[in-house]
């Protein structure tokens, strides 16, 4: 067989991403060849994601590769997968989650301050929301670029923190000081490195079930389930974090509203059953407990 051709965005996390895929199915004797693509969302570093108006913003370009046959799988940051698919396009393998958790980064010279007083930089609506929840007062900044521009952006510019996601700092071997955020509950499948494929393509993705991780794959459609079930984009203000040890599942979740003051949250522990769609379930349950009227508004003010 010939190389399975792995398309990437070409920012440095993006390609260690689909090395780590690549490495994988290296491991398992398949060749692979890695085609860089530059996203749309990449290209636009200046507007803020939840103004862009896309869905899939940085999955798009990959995916019109996908179905041109120029690459035969997509690696992405899973977060930024959107829940519904274009047609024949399917996720066809999850990697082990490493870091799912969102970090506080700050500038040197506001190092002593209290989190209450910070500027925060990100155009995150997810984390500004939940941020808005602890810290109301709080003065935000839009910020995009890869993790290198930002923390750039960070020393020179009039802000004192950002936020950022620990998959991508431990990815990059970074050395820099970071703080854990418990009032943070991650974006839906956050840490984790989806590969997607051409669902006519069967004999590729049957290769790729070999680096699945049924774990993680368990966990994150959870997440997602929940996400769609609620209708939010990869930009509305939800959070979302299975985590399966042997058959019992810890679930929590939430919807807030964009400024912080409306907060519907899930926490569960249950055995996992298959058959059953718990994610959906649980989204529901935030829907009919005042979810429905709180995702109206958010749409009307995005």
């Amino acid at each position: 067989m010939r190389s399975i051709r792995i398309g990437t965005r070409n920012s440095a996390l993006a390609l260690w991403q689909a090395r780590e895929v690549a490495r994988q199915l290296q491991n398992n004797n398949y060749l692979t060849e890695i085609v860089p693509i530059v996203s749309s969302g990449d290209k636009n570093l200046n507007q803020p994601l939840y103004s862009m108006g896309i869905t899939g913003v940085f999955t798009r370009d990959l995916d019109v590769a996908l179905l041109n046959d120029e690459i035969d799988i997509a690696v992405h940051s899973l977060k930024d997968v959107p829940t519904s698919l274009p047609e024949n396009i399917k996720m066809v393998a999850y990697l082990e989650r490493d870091f799912p958790q969102d970090v506080l980064i700050r500038r040197k010279s506001a190092k002593d301050k209290p989190l209450h007083e910070l500027k925060l930089a990100t155009s995150s609506l997810r984390r500004r929301a939940f941020w808005s929840k602890a810290y109301p007062d709080t003065e935000f900044f839009d910020i995009r670029g890869n993790i290198q521009t930002r923390l750039q952006k960070l020393e020179e510019q009039d802000f004192d923190a950002t936020i950022l996601s620990l998959a991508g700092i431990k990815r990059m071997n970074m050395e820099i000081e970071y703080e854990m955020l418990p009032i943070m509950i991650p974006a839906p499948s956050q840490g984790v490195i989806g590969v997607a494929g051409h669902s006519d393509k069967k004999e590729i993705n049957d290769i790729l079930a070999t680096i699945n991780h049924a774990k993680t794959q368990i966990c994150v459609e959870m997440e997602r389930n929940f996400l769609s079930t609620l209708e939010g984009g990869c930009t509305a203000p939800i959070g979302a974090f299975a985590e399966k040890i042997d058959n019992l599942i810890t679930f929590k979740a939430a919807l807030c509203s964009l400024d912080g003051k409306n907060y519907i949250e899930t926490n569960e522990s249950f055995e996992y059953n298959e058959n059953e769609n718990f994610g959906q379930k649980f989204a529901n349950v935030v829907l009919e407990n005042g979810g429905k009227e709180l995702m109206a508004e958010i749409k009307t003010q995005l």
